[in-house]
């Protein structure tokens, strides 16, 4: 519950944050453009922000996705080397008893 709250703001506080950049973004790009009327500037500017929004959105859903294949792919790897490494701690065991077996023969 805690990790999930805590996501939630984090999540939020990105998203005012990209929000924020969106407006700053489109305010610098209709700057130059003084010819605009006020509505058309807010206008430019709305559409501006969403698609910046909407970019920001896209580029962390591709991260998402790529960030939980390399979870799966760096844990099979270590599965695979757990299991590795126990065959070959249960191998060198083997062969201890065995030589111990031969020497006390």
């Amino acid at each position: 519950m805690r990790d999930t709250f805590l996501n939630d703001i984090e999540g939020h506080l990105l998203l005012t944050a990209t929000r924020q950049e969106g407006r700053t973004a489109a305010e610098r790009f209709t700057a130059p453009l003084h010819w605009l009327t006020d509505t058309q500037r807010a206008d430019l500017e709305g559409r501006f922000e969403a698609e910046y929004l909407a970019l920001a959105r896209a580029s962390w859903q591709r991260t998402a996705v790529r960030a939980g294949s390399l979870r799966d792919e760096y844990e099979a790897r270590y599965r695979a080397l757990r299991r590795r490494l126990l065959a070959g701690v249960l191998l060198g065991g083997v062969l201890a008893v065995g030589a111990l077996t031969l020497c006390l023969a």
